[in-house]
């Protein structure tokens, strides 16, 4: 069930322009930009995106340009972990790394415990209103995620055609807070509120 809604979407997904995938992110970052726990947060890890993903590059210009501290994952995919990493200059650091994502160079590897994170953008390839999501199927936010402490706010940018109606979940899948699609902001229900 997982496979097909992945593939699925990741083929509408692909018929995306880059003009609309950048339009579309532009509104993501205008919505994100105004609200309070993005503004207040002083630590933020947020994934470079790749293909028609939402364009991270603004958030982390807008970011760095407020004086905030950037992160980035780094996989480790012996164990399917995730490093937590400061990315200091989007041009200098990064370097093509596994998947063929861009990751930090080993000189430019800056790992900090996630502890100190107030807000993380986790990435997706579908999401429901009640914050579940489906990933790209390597598990390694399902395995980040619980080691974030409560304070840290957990939210996800997702095209509005990423919005399905529900998501198959298992006991380990936790849900992101908040999603910012290019036409609303979705406070994200859980299942028993």
């Amino acid at each position: 069930m997982k496979k097909e809604i992945r593939k699925n979407i990741l083929q509408r997904k692909n018929t995306f322009s880059n003009e609309i995938v950048r339009e579309k992110s532009l509104a993501m970052l205008d919505t994100l930009s105004k609200i309070d726990f993005y503004k207040n947060a002083n630590n933020v890890m947020l994934y470079i995106s790749f293909g028609k993903e939402v364009t991270m590059k603004p958030i982390i210009d807008d970011l760095q340009n407020r004086g905030k501290r950037v992160f980035i994952p780094v996989t480790v995919p012996a164990t399917k972990a995730l490093i937590v990493s400061e990315l200091k200059s989007y041009e200098d650091d990064l370097v093509v790394g596994h998947f063929g994502i861009m990751e930090p160079k080993e000189e430019a590897l800056r790992p900090v415990e996630p502890s100190i994170l107030d807000l993380v953008i986790v990435p997706g390839v579908a999401f429901d209103k009640n914050g579940y999501r489906i990933g790209y199927g390597g598990g390694y936010y399902d395995r980040f995620l619980p080691r974030l402490p409560e304070k840290t706010t957990i939210i996800s940018l997702a095209f509005e055609m990423q919005l399905i109606d529900k998501i198959p979940t298992s006991q380990y899948d936790l849900p992101v807070q908040y999603i910012i699609t290019e036409e609303q902001f979705i406070k994200c229900k859980k299942d028993n509120d």
